[in-house]
């Protein structure tokens, strides 16, 4: 018996799987870094216990996340990798530097004990 099978796969649909597959491979090797990367945010020269002194340390919280996570606001990756990396590296950097006025500025909301310091 023989029989003949048709398949018509169009051009754009093989193309589409072929950049999808390939995008896949890219974002998956671009997180694959099992390295630990780091950098000091140094803030000696800053009056933490300001309002102008824990703005700018977390200017520097947020540059030196950016640039240890390899973030590009321009990438497609961009998102990605604020939300996997810069996100959680700022977090944990607040969380670490134990500065209320900072962890207020960081969360958007007055802490209880933020409140009682500024009375």
């Amino acid at each position: 018996m023989n029989s003949k099978v048709k398949t018509n796969y169009s051009p754009f649909l093989v193309c589409s799987t072929a950049m999808l597959l390939a995008c896949a491979l890219v974002a998956s090797d671009a997180f694959a870094d099992d390295q630990v990367r780091s950098e000091t945010v140094k803030f000696a020269d800053l009056k933490v216990d300001t309002q102008a002194g824990v703005e700018a340390l977390n200017r520097r919280i947020y540059a030196a996340a950016q640039r240890v996570c390899g973030y590009n606001a321009s990438s497609v990756y961009g998102p990605s990798i604020w939300r996997n990396c810069v996100r959680p590296t700022i977090d944990a950097t607040v969380a670490k530097a134990n500065n209320p006025l900072l962890t207020e500025l960081h969360s958007g909301h007055s802490s209880p004990a933020v409140t009682a310091m500024n009375k």
